[in-house]
């Protein structure tokens, strides 16, 4: 469907649960956070409604968050039925990996086509400072996993100033060995985040063309989001940048985000939206929700305000699926 800004809005990026196995720096305090009950958090089944309206609006592309998605019970019963909707035609995954060598054979097999694991550093020592969990040689086993299933794989690394020259090296090098994607997502200051800078992308790119030659934007790699690609030399490697705070791409956002708790978030950085937990358990019919959806996502924000900092506090990142 259009938004009242001429942009096409066919993505939906679900969040499934707030729970998570990590405590990572930028997303959770060290103690954690009081996790919503079970029946505050939306059933699969509602899940299903609110997409099936959702495809009808337009909506083609599903990513799957958390919190952590792997951990929520059957995950692999959403992913089949997401991809059963008429009008759905990819059925994506953001995780931290550490459970995605149990899981990666059972999702692909569900119809899943690609997973985005986060994973920061190379590094197993920082990997443990950043997470507040020694679980590193899961994570590469989760990777090991999918690869051999059958599943798309690229690393999502979360940019912030203590990221080291070598640690941008030791990720090209990941990608030109595996030939995995990596991209360096600009830290944006929602929650714990708003603690960490990030590192600009064109000293990222900087150090990789100083020791691989000149940087080409590549058309190879493609995916249902706002990451610029590049490569270098003879493309055995790729990287990308998503900078939605330096070089924001509000223009051409194509996305909504649900909550675990339902509630249709129009932008990562605005409160607008609409709750649909509440009429989905007070009985709303079909036709009513696909209604409700299309006037809330009509209303979407021209665009986020990153560099307006009114010292209100922010979910966590975990909080919201981004």
């Amino acid at each position: 469907m259009i938004d009242r800004c001429s942009r096409t809005i066919d993505y939906i990026r679900i969040s499934v649960t707030d729970r998570c196995n990590l405590r990572c720096v930028y997303c959770m305090p060290e103690e954690g956070i009081v996790p919503m009950s079970h029946g505050d958090i939306l059933t699969y089944h509602e899940i299903l409604r609110i997409c099936e309206a959702g495809a009808r609006l337009g909506i083609r592309k599903v990513k799957v968050t958390g919190g952590e998605p792997l951990v929520r019970k059957d995950i692999e019963v959403l992913i089949k039925g997401l991809q059963s909707i008429p009008g759905i035609e990819d059925v994506t995954m953001t995780t931290n990996g550490c459970l995605l060598k149990e899981k990666a054979a059972l999702l692909k097999a569900a119809g899943l086509s690609s997973v985005n694991v986060s994973l920061d550093t190379l590094n197993p020592e920082r990997f443990a400072e950043i997470t507040r969990r020694d679980c590193f040689e899961s994570v590469m086993e989760g990777i090991e996993s999918a690869l051999e299933a059958g599943l798309k794989v690229k690393i999502n690394c979360a940019v912030m100033e203590e990221l080291s020259k070598e640690e941008v090296l030791a990720f090209a090098r990941f990608s030109m060995e595996r030939r995995i994607p990596v991209r360096f997502i600009e830290m944006m200051p929602i929650g714990q985040g708003k603690r960490y800078k990030a590192m600009e992308n064109d000293d990222l790119a900087g150090i990789l063309s100083e020791t691989f030659g000149p940087l080409r934007e590549s058309r190879e790699v493609k995916g249902n989001g706002p990451a610029v690609y590049y490569t270098w030399g003879n493309e055995t490697g790729f990287v990308g940048f998503i900078s939605a705070v330096s070089h924001r791409f509000c223009g051409s956002c194509n996305r909504v985000r649900l909550t675990s708790d339902g509630f249709l978030k129009l932008c990562l950085d605005s409160p607008a939206g609409v709750d649909l937990k509440r009429p989905l358990r007070e009985g709303i019919s079909d036709g009513d929700l696909l209604d409700l959806m299309k006037q809330s996502i009509q209303s979407k924000p021209e665009s986020h305000h990153f560099e307006e900092d009114n010292g209100e506090a922010s979910p966590n990142m975990n909080q919201i699926g981004g």
